[in-house]
């Protein structure tokens, strides 16, 4: 395929609706996408409690979606510093301040709708030092977080129950969830 033109549909604080027109062998297509405009790198923290093995989610109201939704601590990076943004999101939404045992290679999250990239990280939270013992978030004004401990095997009763009280489950939550099952 080759790009023809592209045109912004809309453009507003954060992101952009744009529609693309390429050629695919003579045939024209057009596909609306959403691009966001200060950064296009998400981070998504998959965090355990150590000694007590304890997985951190959290329950965040997602405005898009218009309801609660279990999720990982996540939020955006412009790539200069990601582990540096990577430890900042977790000690905004969970209090918590952990170790970074491994980044993921960039990920697409939905290439269907957006360019968008992610890096998964996995870290590590030392639960009996001193700032980990009575974490304190510190969550933006447009952030409503509430933090959730679970142990492997809590979880899959906990998606459940979130489920049936009509909580919506991230993608991702349900693709670690049935990895460390």
């Amino acid at each position: 395929m080759k790009k023809v033109s592209e045109k912004i549909l809309y453009q507003g604080n954060w992101l952009e609706l744009k529609e693309s027109i390429y050629d695919n062998n003579g045939t024209e297509v057009k596909w609306e996408m959403v691009d966001r405009k200060i950064s296009k790198i998400t981070v998504a923290i998959i965090a355990k409690l150590i000694p007590s093995e304890r997985y951190v989610f959290i329950k965040q109201y997602r405005i898009p979606i218009r309801n609660y939704m279990i999720g990982f601590p996540a939020g955006v990076s412009d790539g200069k510093d990601l582990e540096h943004d990577i430890k900042k999101e977790l000690k905004e939404e969970t209090g918590y301040s952990g170790e970074i045992i491994k980044i993921s290679p960039v990920l697409k999250s939905n290439p269907g709708l957006t360019d968008e990239t992610v890096r998964v990280a996995i870290v590590e939270i030392n639960e009996n030092m001193f700032e980990n013992i009575n974490p304190r978030q510190e969550l933006e004004p447009s952030e409503e977080i509430e933090v959730i401990l679970l142990k492997k095997e809590e979880i899959s009763d906990f998606i459940k129950e979130q489920t049936k009280k009509g909580v919506d489950i991230g993608v991702g939550v349900w693709y670690t969830f049935n990895l460390i099952i």
